[in-house]
């Protein structure tokens, strides 16, 4: 479903992702982990064309491009067309302030699909029942939690019927008690086979729900394969440095870590 062919990317002569290559299948869950900087995000917005490779391939579905000083930049139109098939979730949600939830999911298919508004009313109920939202739909983003607001954003995503989903930290904003909540809708989206990409700080997810991670470092893919065995098992000393901080004992309760 995803195919990348040595993707690269720098801002300013800071090269952020150097010559990066992979593949997810339909129905994989792919999990994207590493430290801050290491091209993750930036890599999510490439295969969005919210940001523009400087080289390399990238294919979604049926739709390919290819990016070099030879060729020319994908027109507004091209792109907007490709980002239909590539649903894109946020750290920070970004919700219209000014729509309730129901015309928040509702905007993107009427707007951009050219839905009629009872098709798309009908749609965006059923999604904002699967995100368990049904009681919110006339609730604005002023009004709504931040787990409410990001599976808000999930529907919102859902609804321009994309092939694959792309997640850039979904709950990384959130207070630990929101995250659960948001991580349920994913693992529902995974159960049904949707195509995802997760960048992700929530490791225990990563392990549970991807079918493989990818650990990146300073714009490469340092070490990839099967979610368990990775996570469980890492043989790149990086890998296994920046797992470390996630294997830490809890602490009794009444010590300090």
């Amino acid at each position: 479903m995803i195919q990348v062919r040595n993707l690269r990317k720098q801002y300013d002569g800071t090269v952020v992702l150097r010559d990066i290559s992979l593949d997810v299948a339909t129905g994989e869950v792919l999990a994207l982990i590493g430290p801050s900087g290491s091209g993750k995000s930036t890599l999510l917005r490439c295969l969005n064309l919210l940001v523009q490779p400087d080289g390399g391939q990238v294919r979604v579905g049926d739709t390919s491009f290819s990016f070099d000083k030879k060729r020319a930049t994908p027109s507004d139109a091209e792109q907007a067309r490709f980002r239909t098939s590539t649903g894109m979730v946020f750290q920070h949600f970004n919700l219209f302030p000014h729509m309730n939830a129901l015309q928040n999911v509702m905007e993107g298919p009427t707007t951009v699909l050219k839905q009629s508004s009872k098709q798309a009313k009908a749609d965006a109920l059923a999604l904002l029942e699967r995100v368990g939202l049904a009681h919110k739909t006339n609730s604005y983003p002023s009004r709504l939690s931040g787990g409410e607001k990001q599976r808000v954003a999930i529907a919102r995503a859902l609804a321009m019927k994309p092939s694959v989903m792309l997640f850039d930290e979904a709950t990384s904003a959130l207070d630990p008690e929101l995250v659960g909540e948001v991580l349920a809708v994913m693992q529902g989206l995974a159960r049904d086979g949707m195509t995802m990409l997760v960048v992700t700080h929530e490791i225990n997810f990563a392990r549970e729900m991807a079918d493989r991670v990818v650990f990146m470092k300073d714009g490469v893919v340092a070490e990839e394969g099967p979610a368990k065995q990775l996570i469980d098992q890492p043989k790149n000393p990086a890998t296994q440095a920046f797992l470390s901080h996630f294997h830490h004992n809890t602490p009794v309760e009444g010590q300090h870590a």
